[in-house]
């Protein structure tokens, strides 16, 4: 790829996010709008936001990678990425949105009337949020290099550059305008070079490399995942989605508890028409490049298959295009990772004004940037689904217990939380310094959920039920708000 198509790229999607950053902030000016849009963003606006910032380096590029190295087994990452939002439509979009708060903290503290909870919930959503900014990142990293040759840092100091000034200059309502828009920027620079490919492959009739039809022929793609990790996996990306705080607080956007759930209806499908492109893209990395799964290269099949297929001019542009719709999926996760952390740490840390707000802003995107220029880049979809299963294990239990169960009591709730992150942050820990050599020896390590989740409740309820002295006085009454049709 010709690097000075590559630079434009980047700074075109670059430029256009702080212009509509810039927008964003003629219009906001209260507390509300940068917190949560002042609760008056549509659904449609509101699907194509989350569209935007759900859809990470793991979804565009990450997904096509593990497809190309694992075929079948990969496809359970779009499955379970779309299906979790399946789960929120049934079990917490509603009634969250009618819970009045700003943040996951505000609802643990309305809900169980205890400051202890909301410091712990406080940690474990800054610690959930920066591990899921490091893989943003990485991925940045991983497209400068590869589209401009420029050195890998580069990358994620630009996102964070960028993805800072967006959010310290109009909060979440300018957030929410950047997100909508790229959410269809990456849509329309994946499908495009797909439609280009297909017909270019139709027409002319490309024969398999030798190279593709061997690793194709030697490789099993029926799947070889155990039977263990596809459950363990599954779990991890169903109730993981659940406690996600970037995604939650979408929620408390929203009107009304109606409009919370037809934002979620339509964010599915928006999200199965998304998890096509990188699924197909990952079938032809397997024909036709085919090398790109040793090494480590595996992640870089979205950016290098246009030029692979094109040649010229041709398969510069269609390379630019995925080059920007890559670095627009960095940059809108990342800013609604980025929104939600601040949030949290200007209420607990900066008394909740907008000047602290913005200052918070700037903290929990330089803390991330500091951990990911210190570590290497790793596959991009695989180290999100640890980050999904550390969230299913710790915020997961306490918003479904805390909407759905009267005996949810402090105690129990801390309990919870802190027993999953023990157990699984020390599995997911114990796998990194084995190594992949170990992978089906340990797999209950690699892909904890399946115990450490089903841990998390139980030790919630038995701690809830032991100490069901200190259920809150006033639980009926907020249990009866969460889940009270709204009156227009």
């Amino acid at each position: 790829m010709n690097p000075v198509v590559g630079y434009a790229a980047l700074v075109l999607v670059a430029l256009s996010t702080v212009l509509i950053g810039i927008y964003g902030l003629r219009i906001s000016r209260t507390t509300g709008d940068f917190y949560v849009a002042s609760r008056t963003v549509r659904p449609w606006w509101n699907a194509s936001a989350i569209g935007g910032e759900y859809l990470s380096a793991a979804s565009f590029l990450g997904v096509a990678g593990l497809i190309l190295i694992s075929g079948v087994d990969a496809l359970w990452f779009p499955i379970g990425y779309t299906a979790g939002y399946l789960m929120l439509l049934l079990f917490v979009a509603a009634p969250l949105r009618r819970s009045g708060a700003y943040t996951i903290p505000d609802f643990a503290q309305a809900r169980l009337d205890s400051l202890l909870v909301r410091r712990v919930t406080s940690l474990l959503v800054i610690v959930v949020g920066w591990l899921y900014i490091v893989p943003q990142l990485h991925g940045a990293a991983l497209t400068v290099r590869i589209t401009t040759g420029l050195p890998s840092w580069v990358g994620p100091v630009a996102v964070v550059v960028v993805v800072a000034l967006s959010v310290v200059t109009g909060g979440m309502r300018s957030i929410t305008f950047v997100q909508a828009f790229q959410y269809w920027l990456k849509l329309t620079a994946l499908a495009v070079p797909l439609v280009f490919i297909l017909l270019r492959l139709g027409s002319t009739g490309m024969p398999l490399t030798a190279q593709g039809a061997a690793f194709t022929a030697d490789l099993d793609i029926t799947g070889q995942a155990s039977l263990y990790s596809t459950i363990s996996l599954v779990i991890a990306l169903l109730f993981g989605t659940l406690g996600l705080p970037h995604i939650l607080v979408r929620f408390y956007t929203n009107p009304d508890g109606a409009s919370a759930r037809r934002t979620t209806l339509i964010v599915l499908g928006l999200l199965s028409v998304f998890y096509l492109l990188p699924t197909a893209y990952g079938i032809l990395g397997r024909i036709y490049t085919p090398e790109l799964a040793t090494g480590g290269g595996a992640d870089s099949t979205v950016l290098l298959l246009p030029g692979r297929i094109f040649d010229g001019v041709a398969g510069d542009l269609l390379s630019a295009l995925v080059t920007a719709g890559a670095f627009a999926a960095f940059l809108s996760t990342t800013s609604g990772l980025v929104v939600s952390l601040a949030g949290v740490v200007s209420q607990e840390f900066f008394s909740g004004s907008v000047r602290g707000f913005r200052r918070a802003a700037v903290i929990s995107a330089a803390i991330p940037l500091v951990f990911a220029l210190l570590t290497d880049t790793q596959a991009l979809a695989g180290s999100v689904g640890s980050v999904f299963a550390f969230t299913a294990s710790t915020i997961c239990p306490l918003l479904l217990l805390g909407i759905w169960w009267t005996g949810l009591t402090d105690v129990g709730a801390v309990a919870g939380m802190l027993t999953g992150a023990v157990l699984c942050g020390g599995a997911i820990l114990s796998a990194a310094l084995l190594g992949s050599e170990a992978a089906a020896e340990f797999a209950w390590l690699q892909q904890p959920a399946l115990w450490t989740v089903p841990a998390a409740f139980l030790v919630t309820v038995l701690a809830s039920k032991a100490t069901r002295n200190r259920r809150p006085p006033g639980t009926s009454r907020v249990l009866a708000r969460l889940h009270s049709p709204e009156t227009p």
